[in-house]
């Protein structure tokens, strides 16, 4: 079985997704926790919790790489309740914790929404949608005109599990032009930011109630394909990544939330 060092993992991940371009993240991004030197089997998953860190222990996998880690802000003032819970086990199986939350959302090559712009085929992409100072979507041309519906139907067949997905808006309408930002990527303020050029679908993760007036004024439908599966693509290219570099055995959990 091939082994990699974790500092060699680490410092590679920390590279190719460019941590250091996203200073005013706070989501803590990089190393979490150190577990063992040396890496073997790594699992690869959008959320940190207790189940997943028990499959990674069951797996007798030494390195978990995530979207959403177990530290935000400020970091961990005190380890007791479910976090200890969950860092007690990632210690007593020497397994270390791994977190990229944007610079994996608006990576060009290996984020979630480059990867979702390649699975509608999206043409002539640009940034949009600024958020802690930086643009973390795409937007572009699809390579003919659709529907909201056809969209989300060919999305999700490309993604993990199942789980409902949701449209504002009239699912028949064609659409010519579209953006792509995952998780909780649709807020009031950026339609602000696209009325002057508006998209006629907007896809998304999760679309809350606010935004429903915005987009119907700016003539933009919202396809939400949940926030957690939105947030796979970036994981499994990752995943993909880490083990032709590295050769090391990797496996994707699914935990979808349904959400």
């Amino acid at each position: 079985m091939n082994q990699a060092s974790r500092t060699d993992l680490v410092r590679f991940l920390d590279t190719i997704l460019e941590l250091s371009a996203w200073p005013d993240d706070p989501s803590n991004n990089g190393l979490q926790f150190s577990g063992s030197d040396t890496v073997e089997r790594a699992i690869f998953a959008v959320d940190a919790s207790a189940e997943l860190f028990r499959i990674a222990a069951e797996h007798r996998a030494d390195f978990i790489f995530v979207h959403h880690g177990v530290s935000w802000g400020s970091g961990i003032r005190r380890i007791d309740g479910i976090l200890a819970d969950r860092i007690t086990t990632l210690a007593k199986n020497g397994i270390s914790l791994y977190a990229a939350h944007l610079p994996l959302d608006a990576h060009p090559r290996f984020g979630h929404n480059a990867r979702l712009a390649d699975m509608i085929g999206l043409t002539g992409r640009s940034t949009f949608g600024s958020y802690h100072g930086k643009d973390i979507g795409f937007r572009g041309v699809l390579p003919e005109p659709s529907t909201p519906a056809a969209l989300a139907a060919k999305l999700d067949a490309a993604l993990p599990s199942s789980g409902p997905w949701h449209i504002v808006g009239d699912p028949e309408r064609q659409v010519r032009t579209a953006g792509i930002i995952s998780g909780g990527g649709a807020w009031p303020e950026l339609f602000d930011e696209t009325a002057s050029d508006p998209l006629d679908c907007l896809i998304t993760g999760e679309a809350p109630h606010e935004v429903y007036h915005p987009a119907k004024e700016t003539g933009t439908s919202v396809l939400a394909l949940g926030h957690y599966r939105s947030e796979t693509p970036g994981v499994f290219a990752v995943m993909d990544l880490v083990k032709s570099k590295f050769g090391i055995e990797g496996e994707f959990v699914d935990i979808p939330t349904n959400l």
